[in-house]
């Protein structure tokens, strides 16, 4: 091991020994999260996915969107304080400079302006699904190696759980959605790339805190495009030519 790794192996060490300010606010603001975030999904008697006849297509839109919300919003959190506790700046500029890819990049999203622009609202929620899909694997795999950390903070670790169960609830939601929207009622609901993401076995510990952190940033950032697109869709259904 270079003296360069081994410093900022000693760093992470120092680091997960360390409780931050982060836990404090953070532990206030958690139970109004709880209680804001409703269930999407509206099932029937055997616990099947419905049309949700109950609820109306925009009532449905505007709950999928307050849960991208929250959870865009409880990822953001999740990634500051794993920063803070186990990644020490010359780390972060190390992990920045890297350059590393996340997992989605292999999808066909849109990713520029003009795309996104482009693109119908059948796309759009498609989007969403195949984002949402694509990190249901992933972010359990996040929580089992949290699990296995030394002096993981309990709010780490909640809110990585919380996140991992509100996205399958997301990907019910965007289901029913599109079965309202588009009136696709034989939707496929899977999303599986091959090799979309691979595991190791036993990673080395800067290396797994390394990969935890590039998983927890990707994904903010791709909750982040999951409420945006969310947002795009239902500025089209209310001023269909004034969207940004």
């Amino acid at each position: 091991m270079n003296k360069v790794t081994e410093r900022n192996h000693n760093q992470v060490i120092h680091m997960r020994n360390k409780m931050s300010w982060t836990d404090v606010w953070a532990l206030l603001l958690w139970r109004s999260v709880l209680v804001a975030c409703m269930a999407l999904d509206c099932q029937d008697e055997q616990n099947s996915l419905s049309r949700c006849p109950s609820i109306s297509q925009e009532k449905l839109l505007d709950r999928v969107i307050h849960h991208a919300e929250l959870i865009y919003r409880v990822s953001e959190e999740s990634c500051s304080l794993f920063e803070e506790m186990f990644i020490p700046f010359p780390l972060r500029l190390q992990t920045n400079q890297a350059g590393y890819v996340c997992i989605t990049k292999a999808l066909p999203i849109p990713s520029s302006r003009s795309e996104i622009q482009q693109i119908s609202d059948k796309w759009l929620l498609h989007s969403v699904l195949m984002l949402v899909q694509s990190w249901i694997e992933p972010l359990v795999y996040l929580q089992t190696t949290l699990d296995r950390y030394d002096n993981a903070p309990e709010m780490l670790l909640n809110k990585t759980k919380w996140v991992s169960e509100k996205l399958i609830s997301l990907e019910q939601g965007v289901v029913v959605l599109i079965r309202k929207m588009l009136d696709e009622g034989s939707l496929a609901t899977t999303y599986n790339e091959q090799g979309l993401f691979q595991y190791d076995a036993q990673p080395e510990m800067l290396e797994s805190v390394i990969r935890d952190y590039t998983l927890l940033s990707c994904f903010t950032k791709d909750a982040h495009k999951m409420e945006s697109f969310l947002k795009l869709l239902k500025c089209r259904q209310t001023d269909k030519y004034n969207c940004a």
